[in-house]
């Protein structure tokens, strides 16, 4: 009787220690369905898990001028993808694609990015969905 009083509290409560894990790797706080082009400096860069990031100096352009936070995915899937620590460092000047943040706010979910001074392109998607008509 115990043992099965018990299961479904082991049950819940491991699922409610999972649920934040799920949310936050979720990319639902991204829209998908728009894409926004940032020329800017790059001014900071984090190579950590569980998703490096960087921080991106906009002062020209039709979007917002202001510091862009932009999410790419983890070391260990950009290091497959042929990145390194040393794809990008502060002071790049770039041209970055990014899924926008739905609240508006300054930030999004890294597409590519081009390094002006070299050309070099960089992607952080395994395979890039063609949509229809496009």
């Amino acid at each position: 009787m115990l043992k099965k009083i018990l299961s479904p509290g082991a049950l819940a409560a491991t699922l409610a220690i999972a649920a934040p894990s799920l949310a936050h790797h979720s990319f639902a706080m991204f829209d998908q369905t728009k894409v926004v082009n940032l020329r800017g400096t790059i001014s900071s860069y984090r190579w950590v898990n569980p998703h490096v990031s960087l921080f991106v100096e906009v002062q020209e352009g039709p979007v917002k001028h202001g510091v862009w936070a932009v999410e790419l995915t983890s070391p260990g899937n950009l290091t497959r993808l042929g990145w390194s620590r040393q794809s990008l460092k502060v002071g790049d000047k770039v041209d970055i694609e990014v899924n926008p943040l739905r609240d508006g706010a300054l930030g999004g979910g890294f597409r590519k990015a081009t390094i002006l001074s070299t050309g070099q392109v960089l992607q952080a998607r395994l395979v890039e969905i063609e949509k229809p008509g496009g």
